[in-house]
Order: structure tokens, then sequence, then C-alpha cells
């Protein structure tokens, strides 16, 4: 694979992977870090991508695994699962103040959700793949996805409904 032609390639899906990364991770240094380690790890085997279709998926995956690894590690004590990547700037100042509100809820409701509904949310609604990609990814079954993505949104959308009708979650 030409050198102009991995770079081109990796330019255009470098952003998911720090979303993923700072999804999983939190911090922006460390999704900046986990977003550098996996493309250097591209870099490094450029000529064996060529033997993979999607080399996009190939990355998610290797970025959802490092930052796993990452969590996992002794290191990872002050590291948790959020969600902060939402900007509407268009929108009115109270329409502003009400969307950010619904966001941190929804995002502390996804905190509530399964690992793998979680993930699976994200990558769906957030990151935008298909359900094949996904399944693909998690090493999963297309049906599995549908289900546990249609779960995890039905959680979501009756605890906000909760909160929005009655204050509570």
């Amino acid at each position: 694979m030409k050198e102009k032609t991995f770079i081109t390639l990796t330019n255009g899906f470098k952003d998911k992977l720090f979303r993923l990364a700072k999804r999983l991770l939190v911090s922006n240094e460390e999704a900046e870090d986990a977003t550098q380690e996996i493309l250097l790890k591209l870099w490094r085997n450029k000529t064996k991508m060529e033997a993979y279709r999607n080399v996009e998926a190939f990355a998610m995956t290797m970025t959802k695994n490092y930052c796993f690894d990452k969590l996992k590690s002794k290191e990872s004590g002050n590291l948790k699962i959020v969600h902060s990547n939402y900007q509407d700037e268009r929108a009115s100042l109270q329409r502003e103040v009400e969307a950010k509100d619904s966001l941190g809820w929804v995002g502390k409701i996804m905190d509530t959700l399964p690992e793998q509904q979680r993930m699976i949310v994200q990558l769906r609604d957030i990151e935008q793949y298909d359900n094949a990609e996904i399944a693909k990814m998690l090493d999963m079954k297309e049906t599995a996805v549908r289900v546990a993505l249609s779960r995890g949104r039905k959680i979501i959308r009756e605890q906000l409904t909760k909160k929005h009708n009655y204050g509570i979650v």
C-alpha cells in the first residue's frame, strides 16, 4: 500500500477512532494516545493492510481492544466510561441548555447499560456503523446486534421519558 494512499485512508476515520477511544477512556489525552498508538500500529503494518477489505472496521476493533486493555491495566484506576461529544451551535440558548441536559442524562443512562449494549449503541447511533459492520467488529451475529441495540434504545428512551415527565431516573 502506498504511503500517500494509506495516509488518505486513515485520515478518513481517525476522528472515529478518537471518538470511540474518548467514549471508552474519558480523558482527551488518553484518547489521543490511544488513537496515535493505533495509527502507529497501522502505519508499521501498512503492507499487511492490503489483506483487509475494511481497514476502518479493523482499526475500530483494534481501538476497542486497546481501550479495554488500557481500562483493565493497573494504571486505569482513574478512568471510567462517559460521553461528551455533542455540540449544537445553531440552537437557541434555551434549546442548547436543554439539549446538553438531555445529553447528560443519556450519558448517565448509557452508563447503566450492560457493556455490550452500551458499545453497540455507541457504534450504531454515534459512529453510524451499520449492523453488519458492528456484528463483524464485535464478533456477534447480526440478529444479536439488532436485539441488543433495540433493548439498549428502549432502556434509554424509557429512562429519559421518566426524567422528562417526572424528574426522576
